[in-house]
């Protein structure tokens, strides 16, 4: 049974990020309805996932490919949720991947989708990607290193290759910023991603580039402003993890 007051928790909590989505939005004057709120649910009991759908949430996010399967199988599928892989994968995850979630948000090198471009084929589909760039240039996280503009060509041969694999499906580029207690600082990796898929799109006209996937429970209002496309928040709509 679906907990009533966890529900109505979470939908407060839900339409309120979506507000100040909203807002962000409306100053920079963009269209609200072009931003995506995706709610990041890794390492959430299937209670608090049924809490939250229940409550309206149309996309969730999770990092670990076994533990979303595993909610996939124990949630009904007219439920009519979309759930995305934002974590890394590993190679041994591939399949799990492949076959499992309506977007990828962390292709992050190229014998990845190499590996996942062989397993969606097996299974009949396209799998649908972002690129994971480091912005940053931080040891601690994944991506090809984004972080200086005059070497983006050195990783051009990965991306070009990766396009030509038949059974994955560019939609646009993923990151995660460096950390600041002030979301404003976070504002010039954010432009850089924008700049850097301006400069990927003009490369190549032929692929899909309009995803901005970009901005978590601390920056996001920033990360609006700067083109994002798709938020991922957690905490702050489902509450904190269980220990």
């Amino acid at each position: 049974m679906i907990n009533k007051a966890l529900t109505e928790s979470i939908r407060a909590r839900y339409k309120k990020i979506q507000s100040q989505v909203r807002d962000s939005a409306l100053v920079v004057g963009r269209d609200p309805a072009s931003i995506k709120l995706l709610v990041v649910t890794k390492r959430q009991p299937l209670s608090v996932i049924e809490a939250a759908i229940a409550a309206g949430v149309k996309m969730l996010g999770e990092n670990y490919p076994e533990e979303a399967v595993r909610k996939m199988q124990s949630i009904e599928a007219k439920k009519g949720v979309e759930w995305h892989m934002i974590g890394h994968v590993q190679s041994r995850k591939a399949r799990l991947v492949a076959e499992n979630f309506a977007l990828l948000h962390s292709l992050d090198r190229l014998k990845t989708a190499r590996r996942l471009d062989r397993f969606s084929k097996a299974a009949g589909r396209k799998l649908p990607f972002l690129l994971e760039f480091n912005i940053g240039g931080e040891e601690s996280k994944h991506g090809w290193d984004a972080s200086d503009e005059a070497r983006w060509e050195d990783f051009l041969p990965d991306i070009e290759e990766i396009l030509s694999l038949e059974s994955l499906e560019v939609r646009g580029l993923m990151t995660m910023p460096p950390f600041f207690q002030d979301a404003e600082l976070a504002r010039p990796y954010f432009r850089r991603l924008r700049r850097l898929r301006d400069y990927l799109s003009e490369k190549h006209r032929q692929s899909s580039w309009e995803e901005l996937s970009m901005g978590t429970s601390g920056d996001f209002q920033v990360a609006v402003e700067e083109g994002a496309t798709i938020i991922r928040v957690g905490q702050a709509v489902v509450g904190q993890r269980p220990l």
